[in-house]
Protein backbone atom coordinates (compact mmCIF):
# COMPACT_ATOMS: atom_id res chain seq x y z
CA UNK A 1 0.00 0.00 0.00
CA UNK A 2 2.75 2.45 0.77
CA UNK A 3 4.67 1.41 -3.18
CA UNK A 4 1.11 2.51 -4.14
CA UNK A 5 1.20 5.79 -2.10
CA UNK A 6 4.67 6.83 -3.29
CA UNK A 7 4.36 6.00 -6.89
CA UNK A 8 1.11 7.91 -6.70
CA UNK A 9 2.98 10.84 -5.39
CA UNK A 10 5.47 11.00 -7.58
CA UNK A 11 3.17 10.37 -10.64
CA UNK A 12 1.74 13.77 -9.33
CA UNK A 13 5.20 15.61 -9.05
CA UNK A 14 6.33 14.25 -12.81
CA UNK A 15 2.63 15.82 -14.42
CA UNK A 16 2.81 18.90 -11.80
CA UNK A 17 6.71 18.99 -13.35
CA UNK A 18 5.70 18.50 -16.94
CA UNK A 19 2.88 21.30 -16.54
CA UNK A 20 5.24 23.96 -15.26
CA UNK A 21 7.50 23.76 -18.42
CA UNK A 22 4.99 23.97 -20.29
CA UNK A 23 4.08 27.33 -18.69
CA UNK A 24 7.50 28.22 -18.97
CA UNK A 25 7.35 26.90 -22.82
CA UNK A 26 4.26 28.68 -23.59
CA UNK A 27 5.86 32.41 -22.04
CA UNK A 28 9.33 31.80 -24.10
CA UNK A 29 7.16 31.97 -27.48
CA UNK A 30 6.81 36.03 -26.21
CA UNK A 31 9.84 36.35 -24.02
CA UNK A 32 13.64 36.05 -25.08
CA UNK A 33 15.59 35.19 -22.00
CA UNK A 34 15.16 36.08 -18.52
CA UNK A 35 14.48 32.56 -17.58
CA UNK A 36 15.82 33.04 -14.02
CA UNK A 37 13.00 35.39 -13.92
CA UNK A 38 10.28 33.11 -14.82
CA UNK A 39 11.25 30.62 -12.53
CA UNK A 40 11.26 32.53 -9.83
CA UNK A 41 7.66 34.12 -10.33
CA UNK A 42 6.47 30.09 -11.19
CA UNK A 43 7.68 29.80 -7.79
CA UNK A 44 6.43 32.43 -5.90
CA UNK A 45 2.68 31.27 -7.09
CA UNK A 46 3.52 27.67 -6.17
CA UNK A 47 4.48 28.94 -2.44
CA UNK A 48 1.84 31.37 -2.61
CA UNK A 49 3.42 34.57 -2.09
CA UNK A 50 3.65 38.08 -3.79
CA UNK A 51 6.94 39.16 -6.28
CA UNK A 52 8.54 42.12 -7.03
CA UNK A 53 10.17 42.55 -10.13
CA UNK A 54 12.40 45.67 -10.46
CA UNK A 55 14.44 46.44 -13.17
CA UNK A 56 14.86 49.42 -15.63
CA UNK A 57 12.06 50.58 -18.31
CA UNK A 58 11.63 48.46 -21.17
CA UNK A 59 13.23 44.93 -19.46
CA UNK A 60 9.43 42.98 -20.34
CA UNK A 61 8.58 43.25 -16.08
CA UNK A 62 4.88 44.32 -17.14
CA UNK A 63 4.65 42.01 -20.37
CA UNK A 64 6.07 38.72 -18.57
CA UNK A 65 3.64 39.52 -15.63
CA UNK A 66 0.71 39.66 -18.01
CA UNK A 67 1.63 36.25 -19.97
CA UNK A 68 1.92 34.21 -16.29
CA UNK A 69 -1.64 35.41 -15.47
CA UNK A 70 -2.74 34.52 -18.99
CA UNK A 71 -0.77 30.99 -18.62
CA UNK A 72 -3.03 30.60 -15.49
CA UNK A 73 -6.83 30.83 -16.31
CA UNK A 74 -7.63 32.86 -13.32
CA UNK A 75 -9.24 36.20 -12.72
CA UNK A 76 -6.66 39.21 -13.37
CA UNK A 77 -6.39 43.17 -13.24
CA UNK A 78 -3.75 45.30 -13.50
CA UNK A 79 -3.11 48.58 -11.55
CA UNK A 80 -0.86 51.68 -12.57
CA UNK A 81 -0.16 52.85 -9.97
CA UNK A 82 0.76 57.11 -9.65
CA UNK A 83 1.32 59.73 -7.79
CA UNK A 84 -2.36 60.97 -6.91
CA UNK A 85 -3.58 57.17 -6.70
CA UNK A 86 -5.86 57.12 -3.55
CA UNK A 87 -6.27 53.87 -1.25
CA UNK A 88 -10.05 53.68 -2.58
CA UNK A 89 -8.99 53.38 -6.18
CA UNK A 90 -7.58 50.47 -5.27
CA UNK A 91 -9.84 48.59 -2.57
CA UNK A 92 -12.75 50.42 -3.70
CA UNK A 93 -15.81 52.24 -1.56
CA UNK A 94 -19.03 52.68 -0.24
CA UNK A 95 -21.58 54.36 -2.54
CA UNK A 96 -24.91 54.99 -1.26
CA UNK A 97 -27.61 53.20 -3.16
CA UNK A 98 -30.90 55.43 -3.29
CA UNK A 99 -33.29 53.01 -3.69
CA UNK A 100 -31.77 50.56 -0.87
CA UNK A 101 -31.07 53.82 1.16
CA UNK A 102 -27.93 53.02 2.33
CA UNK A 103 -24.77 52.45 1.25
CA UNK A 104 -23.29 49.50 -0.24
CA UNK A 105 -19.49 48.84 -0.84
CA UNK A 106 -18.31 48.72 -4.32
CA UNK A 107 -15.42 46.45 -4.49
CA UNK A 108 -12.41 48.11 -6.41
CA UNK A 109 -9.67 46.01 -8.68
CA UNK A 110 -7.69 44.72 -6.13
CA UNK A 111 -10.59 41.72 -5.55
CA UNK A 112 -8.98 39.85 -8.22
CA UNK A 113 -6.83 36.42 -8.12
CA UNK A 114 -3.67 37.90 -9.46
CA UNK A 115 -3.03 41.37 -9.27
CA UNK A 116 -0.54 43.21 -11.53
CA UNK A 117 0.62 46.46 -9.93
CA UNK A 118 3.17 48.39 -12.54
CA UNK A 119 5.52 51.16 -11.18
CA UNK A 120 4.27 50.34 -6.99
CA UNK A 121 7.22 52.85 -6.09
CA UNK A 122 5.31 55.45 -7.79
CA UNK A 123 3.16 55.80 -5.02
CA UNK A 124 3.45 57.65 -1.97
CA UNK A 125 2.72 56.17 1.20
CA UNK A 126 -0.65 56.27 2.00
CA UNK A 127 -1.40 54.20 -0.83
CA UNK A 128 0.74 51.84 -0.03
CA UNK A 129 -0.47 51.21 3.38
CA UNK A 130 -3.73 50.45 1.92
CA UNK A 131 -1.49 47.11 0.80
CA UNK A 132 -0.63 45.74 4.30
CA UNK A 133 -3.98 43.74 5.12
CA UNK A 134 -4.55 42.65 1.94
CA UNK A 135 -1.07 41.09 1.66
CA UNK A 136 -0.87 39.74 4.99
CA UNK A 137 -3.84 38.46 5.53
CA UNK A 138 -5.67 38.27 2.20
CA UNK A 139 -8.62 40.44 3.16
CA UNK A 140 -9.99 43.81 2.79
CA UNK A 141 -11.58 45.86 5.93
CA UNK A 142 -14.23 48.22 5.37
CA UNK A 143 -16.95 50.13 7.50
CA UNK A 144 -16.44 47.49 10.15
CA UNK A 145 -16.94 44.31 7.93
CA UNK A 146 -14.16 42.09 6.75
CA UNK A 147 -13.77 40.85 2.94
CA UNK A 148 -11.74 37.97 1.82
CA UNK A 149 -10.01 37.16 -1.19
CA UNK A 150 -10.24 34.53 -3.32
CA UNK A 151 -7.92 31.85 -3.61
CA UNK A 152 -5.12 32.06 -5.02
CA UNK A 153 -4.24 36.08 -4.52
CA UNK A 154 -0.76 36.57 -5.67
CA UNK A 155 0.36 40.67 -5.94
CA UNK A 156 2.94 40.80 -8.99
CA UNK A 157 4.37 44.42 -8.62
CA UNK A 158 6.70 45.95 -10.74
CA UNK A 159 8.83 48.79 -9.75
CA UNK A 160 12.09 51.05 -11.67
CA UNK A 161 15.13 51.52 -9.13
CA UNK A 162 14.60 53.56 -6.53
CA UNK A 163 17.15 55.86 -7.42
CA UNK A 164 14.94 57.31 -10.80
CA UNK A 165 13.02 60.43 -10.52
CA UNK A 166 9.61 60.22 -8.84
CA UNK A 167 10.39 56.83 -6.87
CA UNK A 168 9.06 56.42 -3.25
CA UNK A 169 10.90 53.77 -1.48
CA UNK A 170 8.82 51.53 -0.42
CA UNK A 171 8.09 51.30 3.51
CA UNK A 172 10.27 48.21 4.98
CA UNK A 173 6.84 46.46 6.52
CA UNK A 174 5.88 46.61 3.16
CA UNK A 175 9.06 45.02 1.40
CA UNK A 176 9.19 42.60 3.98
CA UNK A 177 5.23 41.51 2.75
CA UNK A 178 6.60 40.12 -0.69
CA UNK A 179 8.08 36.97 -0.89
CA UNK A 180 10.47 37.67 -3.29
CA UNK A 181 11.98 40.69 -5.11
CA UNK A 182 13.39 39.74 -8.71
CA UNK A 183 16.30 42.36 -10.09
CA UNK A 184 16.56 42.19 -14.17
CA UNK A 185 19.14 43.20 -15.60
CA UNK A 186 19.75 43.94 -19.78
CA UNK A 187 19.86 41.21 -22.12
CA UNK A 188 22.85 39.74 -23.93
CA UNK A 189 23.74 41.12 -27.17
CA UNK A 190 22.87 37.72 -28.91
CA UNK A 191 19.67 37.85 -27.02
CA UNK A 192 18.83 41.16 -28.00
CA UNK A 193 19.35 39.80 -31.60
CA UNK A 194 17.36 37.02 -30.95
CA UNK A 195 14.33 40.08 -29.55
CA UNK A 196 14.97 41.77 -32.73
CA UNK A 197 14.07 38.88 -34.93
CA UNK A 198 11.25 37.89 -32.94
CA UNK A 199 9.64 41.32 -33.26
CA UNK A 200 10.46 41.25 -37.29
CA UNK A 201 8.79 38.21 -37.38
CA UNK A 202 5.33 38.57 -35.46
CA UNK A 203 5.52 42.06 -37.51
CA UNK A 204 2.53 43.63 -36.23
CA UNK A 205 0.52 40.32 -34.68
CA UNK A 206 0.12 40.29 -31.38
CA UNK A 207 2.25 37.22 -29.94
CA UNK A 208 0.25 37.29 -26.82
CA UNK A 209 -2.69 35.80 -28.37
CA UNK A 210 -0.70 32.40 -28.73
CA UNK A 211 -0.12 31.83 -25.13
CA UNK A 212 -2.62 29.37 -23.84
CA UNK A 213 -3.41 28.68 -19.94
CA UNK A 214 -2.16 26.09 -18.53
CA UNK A 215 -3.44 25.79 -14.89
CA UNK A 216 -6.93 26.68 -13.47
CA UNK A 217 -7.59 28.22 -10.05
CA UNK A 218 -8.45 25.16 -8.56
CA UNK A 219 -5.05 23.59 -9.86
CA UNK A 220 -3.02 26.46 -8.28
CA UNK A 221 -4.60 25.77 -5.00
CA UNK A 222 -3.76 22.03 -5.17
CA UNK A 223 -0.53 22.89 -5.94
CA UNK A 224 0.07 25.24 -3.01
CA UNK A 225 -0.65 22.16 -0.72
CA UNK A 226 1.57 20.10 -2.60
CA UNK A 227 4.19 22.37 -1.86
CA UNK A 228 3.54 22.84 1.81
CA UNK A 229 3.95 18.69 1.91
CA UNK A 230 7.63 18.74 0.40
CA UNK A 231 10.45 16.77 2.57
CA UNK A 232 12.80 19.01 4.29
CA UNK A 233 15.87 17.33 6.95
CA UNK A 234 16.28 19.41 9.87
CA UNK A 235 19.97 20.14 9.41
CA UNK A 236 18.34 22.13 6.22
CA UNK A 237 15.96 24.09 8.70
CA UNK A 238 18.97 25.11 10.83
CA UNK A 239 20.77 26.47 8.01
CA UNK A 240 17.78 28.41 6.81
CA UNK A 241 17.70 29.63 10.84
CA UNK A 242 21.42 30.42 10.33
CA UNK A 243 21.61 32.53 7.52
CA UNK A 244 19.04 34.83 8.18
CA UNK A 245 20.04 35.10 12.14
CA UNK A 246 23.78 36.06 10.22
CA UNK A 247 21.78 38.83 8.53
CA UNK A 248 21.08 39.91 12.12
CA UNK A 249 24.34 40.58 13.41
CA UNK A 250 26.87 41.16 10.67
CA UNK A 251 28.64 44.01 10.01
CA UNK A 252 27.62 45.35 7.02
CA UNK A 253 24.18 44.94 7.27
CA UNK A 254 22.21 47.59 9.61
CA UNK A 255 18.48 45.97 9.59
CA UNK A 256 18.18 42.33 9.61
CA UNK A 257 15.77 39.92 7.84
CA UNK A 258 13.07 39.08 10.16
CA UNK A 259 11.82 35.31 11.17
CA UNK A 260 9.23 35.83 8.13
CA UNK A 261 12.19 35.64 5.75
CA UNK A 262 12.67 32.14 7.39
CA UNK A 263 9.59 30.83 6.54
CA UNK A 264 9.94 32.81 2.93
CA UNK A 265 13.07 30.78 1.97
CA UNK A 266 11.06 27.78 3.15
CA UNK A 267 8.31 27.72 1.16
CA UNK A 268 10.29 29.00 -2.06
CA UNK A 269 12.80 26.58 -1.08
CA UNK A 270 10.18 23.88 -1.13
CA UNK A 271 8.16 25.68 -4.47
CA UNK A 272 11.77 25.09 -6.34
CA UNK A 273 12.14 21.25 -5.69
CA UNK A 274 8.51 20.56 -6.55
CA UNK A 275 9.29 22.56 -10.00
CA UNK A 276 12.89 20.25 -10.29
CA UNK A 277 10.77 17.31 -9.51
CA UNK A 278 11.87 16.40 -6.56
CA UNK A 279 9.39 16.00 -3.06
CA UNK A 280 12.23 17.23 -0.78
CA UNK A 281 14.40 20.43 -0.54
CA UNK A 282 18.00 20.39 -1.15
CA UNK A 283 20.63 22.31 -0.31
CA UNK A 284 20.54 23.74 -3.71
CA UNK A 285 17.17 24.82 -3.55
CA UNK A 286 17.61 26.97 -0.83
CA UNK A 287 21.19 28.63 -2.24
CA UNK A 288 19.14 29.34 -5.73
CA UNK A 289 15.92 31.41 -3.44
CA UNK A 290 18.19 33.37 -0.50
CA UNK A 291 19.22 35.85 -2.15
CA UNK A 292 15.92 36.59 -4.16
CA UNK A 293 13.83 36.19 -0.60
CA UNK A 294 16.34 38.15 1.45
CA UNK A 295 18.40 40.72 -0.65
CA UNK A 296 14.76 43.56 -0.01
CA UNK A 297 14.84 42.81 3.26
CA UNK A 298 17.77 44.16 4.52
CA UNK A 299 19.35 47.51 5.28
CA UNK A 300 22.71 48.07 4.83
CA UNK A 301 25.08 50.49 7.02
CA UNK A 302 25.29 53.76 5.56
CA UNK A 303 28.80 53.07 5.02
CA UNK A 304 28.63 50.24 2.90
CA UNK A 305 26.03 52.20 0.46
CA UNK A 306 28.33 54.63 0.21
CA UNK A 307 31.06 51.87 -1.07
CA UNK A 308 28.58 51.21 -3.56
CA UNK A 309 27.28 47.62 -2.00
CA UNK A 310 24.18 46.22 -2.85
CA UNK A 311 21.84 44.28 -0.83
CA UNK A 312 21.99 40.91 -3.05
CA UNK A 313 25.50 41.31 -3.00
CA UNK A 314 26.17 41.11 0.27
CA UNK A 315 23.79 38.33 1.14
CA UNK A 316 25.44 36.46 -1.50
CA UNK A 317 29.02 37.06 0.16
CA UNK A 318 27.02 35.87 4.14
CA UNK A 319 25.79 32.52 1.93
CA UNK A 320 29.10 31.55 0.59
CA UNK A 321 30.91 31.80 3.94
CA UNK A 322 28.69 29.53 5.67
CA UNK A 323 28.84 25.29 5.75
CA UNK A 324 26.65 24.32 3.28
CA UNK A 325 24.80 21.29 4.75
CA UNK A 326 25.37 17.70 2.57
Amino acid sequence: MENQEFFSERTELDELRQNIENIQAEIRKVIVGQDKMVQLLIASVLAGGHVLIEGNPGLAKTLTAKLLARCISVDFARVQFTPDLMPSDLLGTSIFNMKKSEFEYKKGPVFTNILLIDEINRSPAKTQSALFEVMEERQVSMDGDTYKMDEPFIIIATQNPVDMEGTYRLPEAQMDRFLMKINITYPSLEQEKDIIKSFHTHGNRNAIDDVQAVFSAADIVSMKDKVKDIHIEDNLIAFIAQIVSRTRNHRDIYVGASPRASLAILMASKAIAVMRGRDFVSPDDILYVAVPVLGHRILLTPEKEMEGATAERVIDQLIKSEEIPR
